[in-house]
């Protein structure tokens, strides 16, 4: 199945097929989902057989949009898709920019729509094993200072939300 995504071309919103976006490292959309429970964030190790930073940790649940959909829509899919999470509210909390190398001759340049979910309770986590090797609680400042001395067990773009964005996204958290 080819998925298009919507990117910048020449200053225009165009469907672009996801794989070439990546290799010509195109401005596109994209939302990324964090999930917090008090001061702990779901992390998602990435399955061996994703096509970018396989086995590396992330947050709750990244993707594009399709080209159509609504970022808040694309957003609550991919929780499903890929963790089996439903009726979580999300929260949106703004829109950022970022450009990385995440190997084999691919960029992420994304304009992305940032999500936060706080669970009321326990929350169930039926992952795909397609797209999630295991996931993990960890507390916020445990995370931030793993990600700073390991960086290369995390993916290029939790360590720029960390460094550069956590206000936006985990500012609730105490301390944070």
């Amino acid at each position: 199945m080819t998925i298009h995504v919507p990117a910048w071309i020449d200053g225009q919103l165009r469907p672009v097929e996801k794989m070439d976006v990546h290799r010509r490292g195109l401005r596109h959309r994209a939302v990324s989902v964090f999930v917090l429970s008090g001061e702990k964030v779901l992390l998602q190790k990435r399955a061996a057989g994703k096509y970018h930073t396989p086995g590396l940790w992330a947050n709750a649940c990244c993707t594009h949009p399709a080209w159509g959909e609504a970022p808040h829509d694309a957003a609550t899919r991919r929780l499903t898709e890929e963790l089996g999470v439903t009726g979580l509210p999300l929260d949106w909390r703004d829109r950022i920019e970022y450009r990385a190398d995440v190997g084999g001759g691919l960029v992420e340049h994304e304009v992305v729509d940032l999500y936060v979910g706080r669970p009321a309770g326990r929350l169930a986590l039926a992952p795909d094993p397609a797209e999630v090797a295991e996931t993990r609680w960890m507390a916020y400042h445990d995370l931030v200072r793993d990600v700073a001395c390991h960086p290369e067990f995390y993916t290029p773009w939790l360590e720029i939300y960390l460094r550069d964005h956590s206000h936006r996204i985990v500012g609730a958290v105490e301390g944070a």
